[in-house]
């Protein structure tokens, strides 16, 4: 057997009114914390919120037992050093009585972000009056389970319709298009005139020695140039050496005889 899980659309919130007149303030709490967390469903799920809302009215005639108004003790802490309040329930019975049925409940759900979400559906007033009645809330007497319809019933989902056939589109006329303009004539490129060809002779230059290839023929000309010249030296230089060596063997031969 599958373990059943309840899913967001099988949970229907619902609306009930508790009158608290004469109830005592722990079973109160115990009874709508068991509502807000949804204990009374055949679903319920305690990682889900499968509860429904609640409003307590008449807050203010909840009644203690055991002597707890001069005994019991509400604290609250500001945070600074020293900011320690106690409050007797005594007190918060005639002056916060929504705050302390408030507190009850809330201290009886959990401590996470699941229990500030069922919090979220509890209503507490002081008096019989409640502005809920556009909800339609049901009166739950204290001790009574609320009823169980089982699950919503969810209307069938109609299959959708089928598309009617698109009609068949008009056969595309393909546009005229306009006549080319015939391209421009080349003009041929203009020689040298007799004047221009001239004036750079007159001043020694010819039109190829101002070309990058003509700089580059010229360079390469110098280096070979300097190149060779650099080996005549060299050449001549070692056979001066050899000759050098050659006086200073005769010499030396001479001495000896």
């Amino acid at each position: 057997m599958k373990t059943y899980s309840p899913r967001p659309r099988d949970i229907e919130r619902r609306w009930y009114v508790i009158d608290a007149s004469g109830a005592v303030l722990g079973r109160l709490a115990s009874e709508v914390a068991a509502i807000l967390r949804g204990k009374h469903k055949p679903i319920y799920a305690p990682h889900m919120d499968t509860g429904d809302h609640v409003i307590v009215v008449n807050a203010a005639a909840v009644r203690l037992t055991g002597g707890k108004e001069e005994t019991k003790v509400a604290y609250h802490h500001s945070g600074y050093p020293g900011g320690l309040t106690e409050t007797k329930y005594a007190r918060l019975l005639t002056e916060k009585p929504v705050f302390m049925v408030e507190k009850a409940i809330k201290g009886m759900l959990p401590k996470n972000r699941l229990g500030r979400a069922m919090v979220r559906k509890l209503q507490v007033y002081a008096g019989p009056e409640h502005p809920h009645q556009a909800q339609k809330p049901e009166l739950l007497a204290l001790g009574e389970v609320p009823r169980w319809d089982g699950l919503p019933k969810r209307e069938p989902i109609a299959a959708p319709a089928p598309r009617a056939p698109k009609a068949p589109k008009a056969p595309t006329v393909p546009k005229a298009r306009a006549p080319e303009k015939p391209a421009p004539k080349r003009t041929a490129a203009r020689r040298p005139t007799a004047k221009a060809a001239t004036a750079k002779s007159s001043t020694g230059k010819s039109p190829a020695a101002k070309s990058p290839t003509a700089k580059a023929t010229a360079k390469m000309t110098s280096t070979k140039a300097a190149t060779a010249a650099k080996r005549t030296t060299a050449k001549a230089r070692t056979a001066a050496k050899k000759l050098t060596a050659r006086k200073t063997t005769v010499r030396k031969a001479k001495k000896e005889e």
